[in-house]
């Protein structure tokens, strides 16, 4: 696993871990909010040489940089950014929760960059909800002198905090900003069922059964809706790969065997 960041257009760091080997078929792994590109660690181990994976931290989490907006266009204009810079015309799409919709969103309007798309757990219909879902996040610091203050500031998170925080010039701080966290999760709320439908290639959606975040009514839809869809539901909640890892690869395994 190697860490490499690059510059965007508009002057950011992006940064990205490549999993290798170099002649691997090329897999894009993107995270949801709150985590970072370590967490397809064990995906890349459990895929093997067969598969490169390439797991960026998305704008304004891990080691990349803030950004202005957080919208989809933005997202998706990291991504092509990223596919150019390491020359590669096609993925293999994968993600997690918001990582998911911004492949999905990639795929519908990049569909010749894109090869095939695996949904772990993310809806396309998410009702616009006042607070939303990450308004607890508003009282958390972005840093703190230490890493027991920041862990102690930022219950009940304390395991993920300690897990994924950074060295800051007053100490330590989130691989995530609160408040652009937020921001991100309020502009994905919506229809996004035209995304989901935009693209034509082979998909995997991975449904947690015990999910908090896509109703099986809504993925039994989604699956049957979209052509060339397969469906496999997991006994897990929304965070499927850090609950059962090798049930998530197993599925991503038996999938990609397929293409």
């Amino acid at each position: 696993m190697d860490r490499h960041e690059m510059t965007t257009a508009d002057g950011r760091r992006l940064s990205y871990l490549d999993f290798g080997p170099a002649d691997g078929r090329p897999l894009l792994a993107l995270h949801g909010h709150l985590s970072e590109g370590a967490s397809f660690a064990d995906l890349a181990a459990e895929l093997g040489p067969q598969w490169r994976v390439i797991a960026p931290d998305q704008r304004g989490h891990g080691d990349s940089d803030r950004a202005a907006d957080y919208t989809r266009a933005g997202y998706v204009a990291d991504l092509l950014a990223l596919l150019d810079h390491l020359g590669l015309d096609q993925v293999v799409a994968l993600g997690h929760s918001l990582g998911a919709i911004n492949a999905y969103h990639l795929a519908a309007e990049h569909p010749a960059r894109v090869t095939a798309l695996v949904n772990t757990d993310a809806p396309v219909d998410l009702p616009h909800l006042d607070p939303g879902p990450f308004a607890f996040l508003a009282r958390f610091p972005y840093t703190a002198a230490s890493e027991a203050q920041l862990i102690a500031a930022t219950a009940p998170l304390g395991a993920l905090t300690a897990a994924t925080m950074r060295p800051h010039p007053d100490g330590v701080r989130l691989a995530f900003h609160p408040q652009d966290t937020i921001d991100s999760e309020n502009l994905v709320h919506g229809d996004h069922w035209a995304a989901w439908l935009g693209s034509d290639c082979p998909a995997l959606l991975i449904h947690a059964a015990r999910s908090q975040a896509l109703p099986a009514e809504q993925a039994r839809a989604m699956a049957e809706r979209r052509p060339r869809t397969t469906a496999v539901t997991l006994d897990t909640d929304h965070f499927v790969q850090q609950q059962d890892p090798k049930g998530f690869a197993a599925a991503v395994r038996d999938f990609l065997a397929t293409l």
